[in-house]
């Protein structure tokens, strides 16, 4: 399955690194794309190292409503800078300018939350929330009547939630 435990070692560490490196909690999908994007390590084996990571307690999984998100944790990082010298350079720097060039877009999708949920009778409930950091500053939910009309509203959120929010702010003013 493994050409040989160094390349295990390796992955784990680069998964560790990019933990560390971004320092904000990451969704699976996050990672996965960050992995993938850069041809690092096959799907199948990323899902393997997650998990082996979050049962050896490198990293946590914390669930916040439905989202499960991915942090570093303090053994994570005594692990990390123990080892660091030996993920090779060219995974880290193929990493930095990952992180350089799409960090705005990762935040973002980090703090703006949108997904949506049959009820049953072609209807379904859309969740938007909004967080700063730790804090949830809104937490909305919105029914709509097709999946059509779910996807439509979730677009809407990501890309307009700030105005949304400041004139939903507004109102209570």
């Amino acid at each position: 399955m493994f050409k040989n435990t160094t390349e295990l070692a390796e992955n784990k560490l680069l998964l560790l690194y990019i933990f560390d490196k971004l320092n904000i909690p990451l969704s699976n999908s996050h990672i996965t794309q960050i992995i993938l994007e850069n041809n690092l390590i096959d799907y199948f084996s990323l899902q393997q190292y997650l998990s082996e990571l979050i049962e050896s307690g490198f990293i946590k999984d914390t669930k916040e409503d439905k989202w499960h998100m991915l942090t570093i944790t303090s053994r994570g990082k005594d692990v990390l800078e123990f080892f660091y010298n030996r993920i090779p350079e060219s995974k880290k720097d193929t990493i930095d300018k990952y992180i350089n060039s799409h960090i705005s877009s990762i935040k973002k999708d980090i703090e703006v939350f949108s997904e949506y949920e049959p009820l049953g009778n072609s209807r379904f409930m859309v969740n938007l929330k909004l967080r700063e950091g730790e804090d949830i500053l809104i937490d909305l939910k919105l029914p709509a009547s097709s999946n059509d009309e779910a996807r439509h509203i979730c677009g809407v959120w990501k890309k307009n939630y700030k105005d949304i929010y400041d004139k939903l702010m507004d109102f209570f003013k």
